[in-house]
């Protein structure tokens, strides 16, 4: 044995001797993607029974409990893990937050909360939900929930104590606000951060603080039996082990816990210019994050936030006029029709208010919650619901009628075109129905069987006889407008990755995509042969947010996941500038009539776009 190996040996040997009976122990488990009758809730069922009969006091669940985040799974697993006999503390992931079929109440409702804190010996352990919310994007903390560790951190930390912190995704660039994140973390005693998302092992700095990824149940495909983590403190270390179901434990990570950090350094942010020849406005800054897009008229903005407030926005002094508060986190773009707002919420309502002073005047209980974004033509308010599709009469506040053999929610707004409504759902359909009576003219699905690579949070994009769309299958789609016969379909022999985000030139010549690298894909609406028209780097890089594509005189703007706004000449097929406006992706845009565009960051901004020459 070489010298280097028995130094090895020595050194584990130290580390792995520090375990005793009374050191601080417990279990965690992260991404078991349970669904009724897997393999996985087996498995589960097993783990559950070697929890109980092992020395751990309490149990984690660092997110990913199921795969679609449906009220089936949710408490098929609650039902397995009540039979663990230790205190169990849970947090969602994001398989519980991007496709949820209550929007995310059902997680609260079952663990009574997206997040905990408590102590054992002298550790402090606080975990977060971390999104993304209800449509593609990078992990997200909410503005709320960072007040809120920042409060119990400052009450509960006292000489002696360390905190551990926990949430699904890794404190890196996985989470669009991270560096608020760990700053907060750096400025107490924390000795690890644990988390899953990654199926594997792997140790890493979150800015100073020693982090880990842990195991998935299942680790078959990478050479790991199912199985979960433990985790065990003592004297001043902390030890990380592999324990396979029905095998001893190995040790993974052994470490000495550091709990003093300097104060976090903030990366340099991106040096943006204010451009030429625009005004780039913050109205406002809202103290909880928005996920919503924005309606608005001559005076005010209308929005919903992720404390369940519905807010109205003064544009011309970025005051709140008014504000209600809902019983969830909202989702769904409020809906002007005359002197009223509609707002549809994620628990289960349509509240039509005075929008003067939001006042309530009436409201509608539904049976799912609203997370799509309605339009309204002609006094009718066209609007997708879970496993429904719906026309209301926004004078009486009466339903006209409705479509309910849907097979999931649908999510984005839908397009309207003459007597004909063009509408995608998370059920793998895209839909054409008529206006009048929502009579279904045909359906059109893309050849896959998944829900998730189906055109579910895409507008579609109607010029003439075609409907144009984009979907995570990474295809640019033309159907006849009639028939929903398909008459061109590419990915562009994968060169240009398409995904949700579509839009329109105002001339009706382009349909305009946001590719995942970041580009400005354009396509002649009325090609025989769908060839790209012209492509503009606007140098985002990955990219998979779901923000629209829109124009405003002569200029096309993107929205990036990290906040970046681009803006391209189409008639010069050139990047203008970009600006950053935020640390979050872009919910959408707005267009009036003159031309102002406005538009909702997650990290709860909002801001006006004005061209000035």
């Amino acid at each position: 044995m070489t010298l280097k190996k028995i130094l090895l040996a020595f050194s584990l040997l130290a580390f792995c001797s520090c375990s005793s009976s009374n050191a601080e122990k417990f279990s965690l488990l992260a991404d078991i993607h349970v669904t009724p009758g897997n393999a996985n809730e087996t498995q589960l069922k097993k783990i559950v029974e070697e929890i109980n009969a092992n020395d751990s006091k309490f149990v984690i669940l660092a997110g990913d409990l199921s795969n679609e985040g449906s009220d089936e799974e949710l408490r098929n697993i609650k039902s397995i893990l009540d039979n663990l006999k230790k205190p169990l503390y849970v947090i969602p992931g994001n398989h519980e937050n991007n496709w949820s079929q209550s929007a995310t109440r059902t997680f609260n409702d079952i663990w009574g909360d997206d997040r905990f804190v408590f102590e054992s010996d002298d550790i402090i352990y606080i975990g977060l939900n971390c999104g993304p919310y209800m449509k593609m994007g990078d992990g997200h903390i909410k503005q709320e929930d960072l007040i809120w560790l920042k409060k119990e951190l400052s009450n509960r930390v006292t000489p002696g104590k360390k905190v551990i912190s926990i949430n699904h995704y890794p404190i890196t660039s996985d989470l669009d606000n991270w560096q608020d994140y760990v700053s907060i973390l750096q400025s107490f005693p924390t000795v690890a951060h644990i988390c899953g998302h990654y199926h594997m092992f792997r140790q890493y700095k979150g800015g100073d603080i020693d982090a880990f990824i842990c195991r998935a149940l299942d680790m078959t495909k990478k050479g790991l039996e199912y199985g979960y983590s433990n985790v065990e403190i003592k004297n001043d270390s902390l030890f990380i082990y592999n324990k396979d179901l029905g095998k001893a434990q190995t040790l993974q990570y052994a470490i000495k816990m550091n709990d003093k950090h300097p104060e976090f350094k903030y990366a340099e942010a991106q040096k943006s210019e204010m451009p030429q020849g625009v005004s780039l406005r913050r109205i406002y800054q809202d103290n909880a994050s928005i996920f919503t897009r924005l309606a608005f008229d001559e005076d005010k903005i209308y929005f919903g936030n992720s404390l369940g407030e519905v807010k109205a926005l003064n544009k011309a002094d970025g005051t709140i006029d008014w504000s209600f508060k809902t019983n969830a986190s909202l989702f769904s773009r409020p809906a002007v029709a005359g002197n009223c707002l509609v707002v549809p919420t994620s628990d289960n309502r349509m509240l039509w208010c005075d929008k003067q002073d939001g006042r309530i005047i009436r409201e509608n209980d539904s049976e799912g919650p609203y997370v799509a974004d309605g339009v309204v033509e002609n006094g009718n308010l066209y609007q997708g619901g879970y496993k429904k599709f719906e026309c209301w009469d926004t004078a009486t506040g009466s339903m006209k009628w409705s479509i309910n053999d849907l097979n999931n929610y649908c999510q984005a707004a839908p397009t309207i075109d003459g007597d004909d409504i063009f509408f995608g759902a998370w059920d793998i359909y895209l839909r054409c129905v008529d206006k009048k009576t929502g009579e279904l003219k045909w359906k059109w699905n893309n050849g896959r069987s998944a829900n998730m690579l189906g055109p579910g949070n895409c507008v579609p994009v109607v010029v003439g006889k075609r409907v144009f769309v984009v979907a995570p299958d990474r295809y640019m789609t033309a159907l006849d407008k009639k028939t929903g016969e398909v008459i061109w379909r590419t990915n562009f022999d994968g060169k240009y990755k398409v995904r949700e985000s579509l839009g329109v030139s105002n001339d009706k010549k382009y349909v305009l995509a946001k590719t995942m690298d970041g580009e400005l894909i354009a396509v002649r609406t009325d090609c025989k042969k769908p060839e790209p028209a012209f492509v503009v780097d606007a140098g985002f890089g990955y990219e998979h947010t779901p923000c629209i594509v829109a124009e405003s005189k002569g200029i096309a703007y993107l929205g990036s996941k990290s906040g970046v706004l681009a803006a391209v000449d189409i008639k010069s097929r050139s990047l203008l500038w970009t600006y950053k406006l935020g640390s979050s992706a872009m919910n959408g845009f707005e267009t009036a009539e003159d031309g102002t565009i406005y538009t909702s960051l997650i990290d709860g901004s909002i801001w006006e776009i004005k061209q000035t020459k």
